[in-house]
């Protein structure tokens, strides 16, 4: 057997005997098809994430562990790689505020600043520590970690070695949700000139959901979304949003939920300087099942010859209240991909 092999089947043993005494326990199973070409070419990733929670009143500690593999007809039979993804302790402070250290996945607003990468074969975690004080206006967490997304750069320096201080509050405001995200970095005790931040507004207007994202990266460069969502009744909806970003540099923050391309992140990914990315769809639900479509156009007002196309398509389906199954599929004409979730929690 090979010691892969033997090291995942201990893992998953060990992960189990937890979760037999947890309080929570959810396993996330993702597989990714790439479908690309005249279907010559089909490889597939697998990542199975277990994870388990347990803890008091005022006191938790949550781990979990994400597996991998990857099979391909046009190389040799995959490996399995584990690591660890979240490991982290948390305790409430006298009710005055919550803390929180360890390895964490940190989502906050639109994700266009800070988001774990959830299709990534190494997803994004931070080593550190937040401080959560739900305030009367406001919920406000702020904290500080070095990111971790799997590597180390060309010199053999750890991706730990980048720092953030952060700050992210929300709250609602006359009927409006209203989140801010700010950040700092730190380069090998170095720290940057700019800072990043994420404004994220959303509502609703005579019926109708309205959203606005308005981030700027640290090197200044601006990306805006702007969404519209109707409801046409109980089980029919439609959407449609704007992305534009400034003509002055490419838009990009390290290791999100946009930080690649369908390939890697499961979505269309940050575009670049002077994109704008036009998307308008439909949802249905039935019994337990959801169907939606999405159409994606980008054109780029400093290049005219950008004029791409992608259909997106979904289905999901609710096994029951703990359990959930979705399927989705994408075609822009270059790539397809086809990603299969399956979801467990209790």
């Amino acid at each position: 057997m090979k010691k892969n092999l033997q090291n995942a089947l201990v893992l998953a043993m060990g992960l189990m005997t937890t979760v037999t005494f947890a309080q929570d326990w959810d396993v996330d199973s993702r597989t990714r098809i790439d479908m690309s070409g005249d279907n010559d070419k089909m490889v597939t990733n697998q990542r199975a994430t277990l994870g388990a929670t347990w803890g008091g009143s005022d006191w938790g500690i949550h781990l979990s562990s994400d597996v991998n593999y990857m099979l391909s007809n046009q190389a040799a039979t995959g490996e399995i790689t584990m690591n660890i993804f979240e490991a982290y302790a948390s305790t409430d402070v006298m009710g005055y505020a919550n803390v929180t250290a360890g390895r964490q996945a940190l989502n906050y607003g639109s994700g266009a600043l800070i988001s774990s990468n959830d299709w990534g074969t190494n997803r994004t975690t931070w080593d550190g520590f937040k401080i959560g004080l739900d305030l009367d206006m406001a919920d406000v967490t702020i904290g500080y970690a070095s990111n971790n997304m799997g590597g180390a750069d060309e010199n053999g320096v750890a991706d730990g070695s980048n720092g953030n201080m952060f700050l992210n509050a929300g709250g609602e405001f006359s009927g409006w949700n209203v989140n801010l995200v700010y950040m700092t970095t730190t380069t090998d005790g170095e720290s940057g000139d700019n800072a990043a931040t994420g404004i994220d507004i959303s509502g609703e207007v005579m019926g109708a959901g309205i959203s606005a994202s308005m981030n700027s990266d640290f090197d200044e460069n601006e990306m805006r979304v702007i969404g519209l969502t109707y409801a046409v009744n109980d089980d029919m909806g439609v959407h449609a949003s704007q992305t534009v970003y400034g003509e002055d540099g490419d838009f990009n923050m390290a290791g999100t939920n946009m930080d690649g391309s369908w390939m890697t992140t499961g979505n269309i990914g940050y575009l670049g300087a002077g994109a704008e990315l036009l998307s308008y769809g439909i949802t249905y639900k039935m019994s337990g099942i959801s169907l939606g479509a999405t159409m994606h156009n980008v054109t780029n007002s400093m290049d005219e010859a950008v004029d791409t196309d992608a259909t997106e398509i979904s289905l999901g389906y609710s096994l029951n209240d703990n359990a959930g199954l979705h399927l989705s599929m994408v075609d822009d004409n270059e790539v397809k991909y086809m990603w299969l979730t399956l979801n467990v929690g209790l």
